[in-house]
């Protein structure tokens, strides 16, 4: 497995995300178990959570519960980063809120580290700003945590350049990775790319396969990246996760999956060589 960096840390090229396999039409507990060992056997050392990625409303870290029991039963399981998330909550009806305060951030925290059984989490994430508190008290939390060593590494999500910016400068410079939505379809966030390449700073797309079933579909802007599929005999979701690798050193995946054989199609992505000419035009679409 290739390898690319989220601070001091070589991780996978390609990254597993949790979330298909906890909420709304989930699998049963023993394909997600076997869909995080197959991501395991492939060399993937970073895995991606939160605990906002439950069905129910009691029951609050499910799929940080499981991957804790799926690293614990597999002899890589001390291989893997996982990175978890915290200011999102779900009421249970299908709805996300956000809680961005201090004080629910430092207990949804102590919360995710009993679930992941670790004593330190290996990256934590400020989920999504809050509109209702101040961008800067949330990250003064995470700066806490980090302080304190509750959590080995500082991360946010869904966040704009001036927001990436300012929480560096919270962090003291110790901001190591930004997840945003990035996908061919959804390409807003590429100023956020630009801005993590030229600090250094790892960029996690995430659902970046988002919609790309359709890519065979005519008119479908997935089109051009089933027509490259065709010419190296792959899939088009291995295309799109080898044009993102190729745009940034920074950038690292973090493709949803509920089923082993779709992680490891997404992992062979990183052994994928496109041409000059074929990022370029998938880069026009």
């Amino acid at each position: 497995m290739h390898t690319r960096r989220i601070g001091d840390i070589d991780v996978s090229a390609i990254g597993l995300g949790g979330m298909p396999m906890s909420i709304e039409g989930r699998p049963d507990e023993a394909r997600s178990l076997a869909t995080l060992h197959a991501a395991l056997d492939a060399g993937v050392t970073l895995i991606d959570t939160a605990d906002s990625y439950h069905r129910d409303a009691n029951e609050v870290g499910h799929n940080e519960t499981l991957i804790a029991k799926a690293l614990a039963s597999h002899d890589r399981g001390s291989d893997v980063l996982v990175a978890t998330k915290g200011g999102h909550l779900r009421p249970g009806d299908g709805s996300w809120t956000r809680d961005g305060s201090p004080e629910h951030l430092k207990r949804a925290c102590e919360a995710s580290l009993r679930r992941l059984g670790v004593e330190a989490i290996g990256l934590y994430q400020f989920h999504r700003p809050d509109p209702r508190v101040p961008y800067a008290d949330s990250i003064g939390a995470i700066r806490d945590l980090l302080d304190e060593g509750k959590i080995r590494m500082a991360g946010i999500s869904n966040a704009d350049p001036g927001q990436i910016k300012q929480a560096n400068g919270i962090l003291g410079g110790r901001l190591v990775s930004v997840q945003n939505q990035f996908s061919p379809a959804f390409r807003s966030s590429e100023r956020e790319l630009e801005l993590c390449d030229e600090l250094g700073i790892a960029f996690l797309p995430w659902s970046p396969l988002g919609g790309i079933s359709r890519a065979r579909e005519l008119g479908s802007v997935y089109a051009p990246f089933a027509t490259v599929a065709e010419a190296h005999g792959v899939s088009p979701q291995r295309v799109c996760l080898a044009w993102m690798l190729a745009k940034s050193p920074v950038v690292i995946p973090i493709p949803g999956s509920s089923r082993p054989e779709t992680i490891r199609d997404s992992v062979a992505a990183a052994d994928l060589t496109l041409t000059v000419d074929e990022i370029a035009t998938l880069d026009a679409v």
